[in-house]
């Protein structure tokens, strides 16, 4: 694959920058606790999905104390329309146990202590703090690994290293690029036919197989 030159990277840059300077997740959430729940129950499961499921969800654990104290069979009946609900309901009560019972019911907004978190891994610390705090961190999710690739960003087989490679492409203002890039990749770069004629990056697209001329 051709990779970007340091040039078309600089105009990439600028596109993401202007075009999705305001870019928020589309997850709906009104507090820190609202936002790790929905990412958590975000893997794998869209965005769509998890904002009709944690209206209710809210509305029986409010916060992280009352989460602590919930039934986890009571908890899957409420997310069972979510991918892997099993485990994430245990994940989500364990969760708030352990921020309850070490972090003294304060979600720590720190990547080191979050990732010690039950259900929360590298990239669900990092689309936490770029959106609750606009942390200069990249996060890659299928949308990110695919535009990544679609425009010669990154080669990387995994989502490790290219957002390793993102990071060092871009090196600032990572947490508007990356906003910018999932939601450039959910509804313009799209896995199945991509909407090319209203891509503002086509003459930096290196994917020959999805790229449409004229």
């Amino acid at each position: 694959m051709v990779r970007a030159s340091k040039e078309e990277i600089e105009a990439i840059k600028k596109f993401f920058l202007e075009n999705y300077k305001n870019a928020k997740t589309e997850l709906k959430y009104k507090s820190l606790y609202e936002l790790l729940v929905a990412v958590i129950l975000s893997a794998q499961c869209t965005d769509k999905r998890v904002n009709i499921i944690t209206p209710a969800f809210f509305e029986k654990y409010p916060d992280i104390s009352s989460l602590a104290k919930a039934d986890v069979e009571e908890v899957k009946e409420l997310i069972k329309s979510c991918s892997f609900f099993n485990n994430k309901a245990k994940n989500l009560v364990n969760m708030a146990k352990t921020v309850m019972e070490k972090y003294k019911g304060e979600i720590p907004l720190d990547e080191k202590e979050l990732v010690k978190l039950p259900g929360v891994g590298r990239k669900t610390a990092h689309v936490v703090m770029i959106e609750f705090a606009g942390a200069n961190l990249m996060a890659v999710d299928t949308h990110v690994f695919r535009v990544a690739h679609r425009l010669g960003l990154s080669d990387a087989k995994t989502p490790e290293k290219t957002e390793e490679d993102l990071r060092e492409a871009f090196k600032d203002h990572l947490d508007i690029i990356h906003q910018g890039m999932v939601l450039f990749g959910r509804y313009i770069c799209t896995a199945k036919n991509p909407k090319c004629e209203e891509c503002g990056l086509r003459e930096y697209c290196k994917s020959k197989e999805n790229f449409k001329a004229g």
